[in-house]
């Protein structure tokens, strides 16, 4: 079994507790070191060349622009810290690029995909409703999946935001959401009448099914009642758009797209928006806006008689 790198330990430890970032990020930075850990037999003796490789051997790999710049910017924090701590003569990231922006926009969801992923979700709860007694856990689940679906696209918060939301993070009356976001910056989101609705079945009826002694007071739990991860949301979501067969939309984060783009295209203030997403940099929330001008341009090329 191969030894825990130090270094990494006392980074893994100033994320938790210095910059107090969540896990789910934590993660991310400790898989990307990992896997340079391994390929540079270490991280106490990096140099511009090793990185510098170890990022073409990714890209020959067929790695996405996107991802290899998230590795970039793992890479530049830990040496930055690193060198600040003095376990580097020299912060040997300084001089690392990033891969240059694509054009990709993301993939969004029609009005029409956001009715048909609903209305599937409430299907199958429907259809567990009838066989409750037979199934009661099955049935639970399925009152889950469909409450993940109708708050992920009302609120457009991250997948990370809501496994990490606790029973106290909800205000009933006001149909309200306080959101733990990136660094640690709480906010308040709101959300609709058929979110609400979802929410209420799952958190008065069917979430009692899953808990077990150690839930505490996780808003969403897994089939073992522990706090729901990350992965299985994924999973429903990804499952429950392959199964549209209609949009090549996946993940989550399609629906915080599809969230953002269409209050855009409902003439939501671009603020708003910014602050409903927890964006750091308005600029961030303007993709929304070229995806918005993008749909336009070609419904009018479609529709126009002398497009």
């Amino acid at each position: 079994m191969e030894q825990p790198d130090p270094l990494l330990e006392e980074f893994v430890a100033h994320l938790r507790h210095e910059r107090r970032l969540s896990e789910h990020t934590i993660r991310g930075y400790t898989s990307d070191l990992v896997q340079l850990s391994d390929h540079s037999q270490g991280l106490a003796n990096l140099r511009l060349a090793t990185l510098r490789t170890w990022l073409a051997d990714l890209h020959s790999a067929g790695l996405a622009r996107s991802t290899l710049n998230r590795k970039t910017a793992s890479v530049r924090t830990f040496t930055g810290w690193a060198h600040k701590r003095g376990h580097l003569n020299e912060d040997p990231a300084v001089r690392l690029k990033s891969a240059p922006r694509g054009n990709h926009l993301p993939d969004v969801l029609q009005a029409g995909h956001v009715a048909e992923l609903t209305e599937s979700a409430q299907r199958m709860r429907e259809a567990y409703d009838r066989i409750r007694d037979k199934d009661p856990v099955g049935w639970a689940i399925a009152v889950r999946d469909e409450a993940i679906i109708e708050l992920l696209y009302a609120t457009g918060i991250r997948v990370s935001e809501l496994v990490g939301l606790d029973l106290d993070s909800i205000e009933t009356e006001r149909r309200m959401l306080r959101v733990l976001g990136k660094g640690r910056k709480e906010r308040v989101v709101p959300f609709g009448v058929p979110a609400d609705n979802a929410l209420q079945r799952w958190r008065e009826k069917a979430r009692r099914v899953l808990v077990q002694q150690g839930s505490g007071e996780a808003l969403f739990l897994g089939q073992r009642g522990a706090r729901i991860d990350v992965r299985v949301v994924r999973r429903v979501i990804d499952e429950s758009l392959a199964a549209l067969g209609t949009t090549a939309a996946r993940g989550p984060h399609s629906l915080r797209h599809s969230a953002a783009t269409h209050l855009l295209d409902g003439g939501a203030d671009l603020r708003t928006v910014q602050e409903m997403l927890g964006h750091a940099s308005l600029s961030t929330t303007q993709v929304y806006t070229h995806i918005s001008v993008d749909r336009l341009t070609k419904a009018y090329a479609q529709a126009h008689p002398r497009a």
